[in-house]
C-alpha cells in the first residue's frame, strides 16, 4: 500500500522551485517537501441505507526520492484510506461478504510536475495496487478482467467507473466476484473509489454505486 493535491511550489520563469518560506530546507536538501491529502468518504447516510459499517480509517505516510532540476529531493506524502465492509447472506450463511473503500492521494506536485508514483496508473493498475485491502476473508480475487465502462455523477462531474470480474475462494468453492473501481483528480487530491461484491448478489452492484456518487471530499478527518 502507498501515497489533497496540494502544489506547494511555484514555478519561475526558469522553470526552477521557488525558494518560498516553507519549503527551503527542501530546496537546499536538508528536509523532506511534505503533501497532505484530504479524506475521501460516503455519507453516514447511505453507509446506514446500504448497510455498511466502517471497519477502519486510516492515515498512512509514505516516502520517495525523485530527482527535480537533475538534483535529487525528498518527498513525504499522508494518504487516505476509509474501508468499509457488509455482512451478507451467501450459500446460506452470514459473512463478510462485501466491501467498499475510499482513498485520497496527494497530487505531489513540484514545478508544475507530478511526482506521485500513482498519477498515471490506469483504473486497472489502481485496482491491483489497493484490492489486498479489500480481499477480506476469502483470500486473493484472481483471474480478473475487464467487463465494462460507464460512468457515474460523483462530486459534481460524470466519471467513468470500470467494472471488472475475478474469482476466489469460498469454503472450497469457486465464486465469481464483481469490482468496481473509478479515479479522478479533485481538489488536489487523486481520489479512487473501490467496491468489491459477489457476482451474484445484484443488489449490491447498485449499493457500490451509490456510495461513490454519495463520495464527500474534502472531509474532515
Amino acid at each position: 500500500m502507498t501515497p489533497s493535491r496540494r502544489s506547494l511550489l511555484a514555478a519561475g520563469a526558469t522553470g526552477t522551485v521557488a525558494l518560498t518560506a516553507g519549503c527551503l530546507g527542501f530546496v537546499l536538501g536538508n528536509e523532506p517537501l511534505e503533501f497532505d491529502a484530504d479524506r475521501v468518504a460516503p455519507t453516514d447516510q447511505k453507509l446506514d441505507e446500504t448497510g455498511y459499517e466502517e471497519q477502519e480509517v486510516n492515515e498512512e505516510t509514505i516516502e520517495r526520492s525523485e530527482e527535480i532540476g537533475g538534483v535529487e529531493r525528498d518527498f513525504k506524502a499522508s494518504l487516505w484510506t476509509s474501508v468499509y465492509t457488509k455482512t451478507v447472506e451467501y450459500a446460506g450463511q452470514e459473512r463478510e461478504g462485501s466491501a467498499f473503500a475510499a482513498v485520497s492521494i496527494p497530487g505531489m506536485t513540484v514545478a508544475g510536475r507530478s511526482v506521485n508514483p500513482l498519477a498515471d496508473m490506469s483504473n486497472k493498475e489502481l485496482l491491483e495496487e489497493f484490492l489486498s485491502q479489500l480481499e477480506g476473508e476469502n483470500g486473493s480475487i484472481d483471474d480478473i478482467q475487464h467487463d465494462e465502462t460507464f460512468s457515474l455523477d460523483i462530486l459534481g462531474e460524470s466519471r467513468d467507473v470500470d467494472a471488472f470480474t475475478g474469482e476466489t475462494e469460498m469454503d472450497g468453492q469457486t465464486i465469481e466476484i464483481e469490482i468496481k473501481v473509478t479515479s479522478f483528480d479533485h481538489e488536489d487530491d487523486l481520489l479512487v473509489l473501490l467496491g468489491v461484491y459477489p457476482k451474484r448478489l445484484t443488489e449490491e452492484s447498485a449499493n457500490v454505486e451509490e456510495l461513490m456518487e454519495s463520495a464527500e471530499h474534502p472531509l474532515d478527518s
